[in-house]
């Protein structure tokens, strides 16, 4: 498989995921490439992933993640981060959380959204969790909820029919690709941003952030002529 490079006709991206951590494997390389090149990057977060480490409680862990991603953001060039405050864990595909997405779409006015794999599986064949696969599929309704004026009507904003893309990070079926080459130690900076839960993950893959993406980003870069670290997206046009 050959992977086309990336679009760059576009200006403004809104980055949707369901958790602190969920762009940086490898996903935010892509990102400081674009912030570099002048476009302007928002996130936002569903929830502040306050159930995602074990040894700490939730009231503590949320302020604690919201705080390292706001950190990897800033590591890429984002300053702009917004966090919806849906329950992590036990994130609900629906009508509340597509309105709060298409609200923040709206406002943001994004010609890109960027989300997470909302497949059952992972490169690889690894089994997809729930969060993800909520989030994604409303982010995906929620791109055409925004532009439509008669849905959601009391979100607010008025109607936003411009995202002509929505890129999916970490597919299991890609078909674009971004040379993340100049930006990798700035893609590494950003998942070793997320210090307390990567320790908390104990001494697997995560243990060393830099090994960890340089082996996804070169075997990405496999599939995109030119590039010797890349990270995949699969595009969708909308």
């Amino acid at each position: 498989m050959t992977l086309q490079p990336f679009p760059d006709d576009w200006s403004r991206a809104l980055v949707v995921v369901a958790h602190p951590d969920d762009m940086e494997y490898g996903g935010s390389g892509a990102v400081a490439r674009w912030t570099d090149a002048g476009k302007e990057v928002t996130y936002l977060l569903v929830t502040r992933g306050e159930a995602g480490i074990d040894s700490i409680p939730p009231v503590e862990a949320g302020p604690l993640r919201e705080n390292e991603q706001r950190a990897a953001c800033a590591a890429v060039g984002v300053t702009e981060v917004e966090f919806l405050d849906h329950p992590d864990g036990v994130v609900e595909y629906g009508l509340p959380l597509r309105r709060d997405i298409a609200a923040t779409i709206r406002r943001r006015r994004p010609e890109l959204v960027v989300t997470g794999n909302f497949a059952a599986r992972w490169p690889g064949g690894g089994l997809n969790m729930a969060d993800h696969i909520h989030t994604g599929r409303a982010v995906l309704d929620a791109c055409r909820d925004a532009g439509n004026r008669w849905v959601f009507p009391s979100a607010g904003g008025d109607p936003w029919p411009g995202v002509r893309y929505l890129a999916v990070a970490g597919s299991p079926q890609p078909t674009h690709g971004v040379d993340i080459g100049p930006t990798f130690d700035r893609a590494v900076a950003s998942l070793a941003a997320h210090e307390v839960y990567l320790a908390a993950l104990g001494d697997g893959a995560m243990a060393d952030p830099e090994a960890f993406l340089r082996s996804q980003a070169e075997v990405a870069a496999e599939q995109l002529p030119g590039a010797t670290l890349a990270v995949g997206f699969e595009l969708l046009t909308l």
